[in-house]
């Protein structure tokens, strides 16, 4: 039976307030700094994914929590706006959205989030017809969302019961521990694993090393691994072959939110029928051509673009 999206989306949405660059340290004592750029706008790891897929040419909803507040509807609005289905975005009266401020400085930035919804999304949030009637379901910010954590297991069970494939992108623990057994569970039922560099090797459980090791690593784990590694590109293992495939030659304006316009890609060719090698270097050029505006989602490519900008049967094999 056919499916009526190409893609589910679930986990974290919010307003994202970047200020940058930052010329020095951020200074306290009633200090007022300032930067060359601010911008508000729609922020969220899984909401920027599912906007780049939409953008892309794919059919996404999104399944999530929301404050009923202002910032909640902007989301709502914001997510319409780029043809993402929000009907499984609950608004929640009882929390406040998420927030989350950005500070850029060079190619690093600090991120400062007030969780609000985040600790209350759960399995609950996503309706079992929507994982029957897609054909690949995404989870990000996994160490967000605790009680989304604890039930993405069983979520992903019935997606792939229904005949999806799976995805997840963990981002960044704030707790620093990267409990390997906490995420077992899940890895269990990803198809494709797409952290960063610092993240892969967290994962991997090496405190140091490269992300090649723990991509290898990782593959032993979930069948297909896609490393996000900034200016020096990507590279993808599954569990017998490297990949690598450079980020397009651009100087970023901000790179806020270009791991999850790389996923958005990564996806998106996969769901193609591209083989592998094609889908990274789709993925890289995603990744680098959403980095010409500040903000995740304003300068996110759409398919002609990043086949105008790419040479898809160039991914190179170690």
């Amino acid at each position: 039976m056919p499916h009526s999206y190409d893609l589910l989306v679930i986990g974290d949405a919010n307003p994202d307030v970047i200020l940058g660059p930052l010329n020095g340290p951020l200074a306290f004592g009633q200090r007022e700094q300032l930067v060359d750029a601010g911008s508000l706008t729609l922020g969220g790891s899984a909401a920027i994914m599912a906007c780049g897929a939409a953008r892309l040419g794919l059919k996404v909803a999104f399944a999530g929590r929301v404050g009923d507040d202002d910032a909640g509807r902007y989301l709502r609005d914001a997510l319409t706006a780029r043809g993402v289905d929000t009907r499984a975005l609950h608004l929640d009266a009882s929390r406040p959205t998420p927030l989350t401020v950005v500070l850029t400085q060079g190619d690093d930035r600090a991120i400062l989030t007030a969780p609000g919804t985040l600790t209350a999304i759960s399995g609950d949030d996503v309706p079992t017809e929507l994982l029957a009637d897609s054909r690949h379901v995404h989870a990000a910010s996994y160490f967000l969302q605790p009680r989304l954590a604890a039930d993405l297991p069983q979520l992903f069970r019935t997606a792939r019961w229904h005949g999806a494939s799976t995805s997840l992108d963990t981002q960044d623990d704030p707790s620093g521990q990267w409990e390997p057994t906490a995420i077992d569970a899940v890895l269990a039922e990803t198809d494709i694993l797409l952290p960063n560099a610092q993240e892969a090797l967290h994962l991997a459980g090496l405190p140091s090393g490269s992300p090649r090791q723990a991509a290898e690593l990782l593959a032993a784990r979930v069948p297909l691994v896609a490393v996000k590694n900034g200016a020096a590109g990507a590279l993808c293992h599954n569990g017998h072959t490297l990949l690598t495939a450079p980020a397009l030659p651009l100087t970023p304006v901000d790179t806020v939110g270009a791991g999850d316009s790389f996923d958005a890609g990564f996806i998106a060719a996969l769901l193609e029928g591209r083989p592998p090698h094609e889908a990274l270097r789709f993925a890289a050029a995603c990744g680098s051509l959403s980095t010409r505006a500040n903000g995740g989602t304003p300068a996110q490519p759409t398919r002609d673009e990043v086949l105008a900008h790419t040479t898809l049967s160039g991914a190179h094999v170690s």
